[in-house]
């Protein structure tokens, strides 16, 4: 797979994993200009901000370790935006969604809630 194909199969596995969990899918891919969020959902009264990384090799390290100061910075942004558009929502949460695709049959799915940093 190439790594558009890998993201794409990454944010599928997580769109259906938290279904799965209950959550309820509001947006995936949303956009506002350069912003994007991968994954809006919802639970329990609850806006969930969704990260998804997917990778075939951890040999630089882990999906999330991806997650950096400014990419956290890009999605407060865009959920500030996101909040400005929608403000019915008040209350959110930001969560990752860690997948390790070891061959295409076997993967490791690590959900990882409310992370701010």
């Amino acid at each position: 797979m190439n790594n558009k194909d890998t993201g794409f199969f990454g944010e599928n596995m997580a769109a259906n994993y938290l279904l799965d969990q209950g959550f309820e899918i509001i947006s995936r891919n949303w956009r506002y200009k350069h912003l994007e969020i991968d994954i809006i959902a919802s639970k329990n009264g609850l806006l969930h901000i969704v990260e998804v990384k997917t990778r075939s090799s951890i040999e630089y390290g882990y999906p999330e370790d991806f997650i950096d100061h400014k990419k956290m910075q890009f999605l407060k942004n865009a959920a500030a935006f996101f909040q400005f558009e929608n403000p019915k929502w008040k209350y959110l949460q930001f969560d990752v969604v860690s997948i390790f695709l070891n061959t295409s049959k076997n993967w490791e799915l690590l959900f990882i809630e409310d992370v701010y940093f």
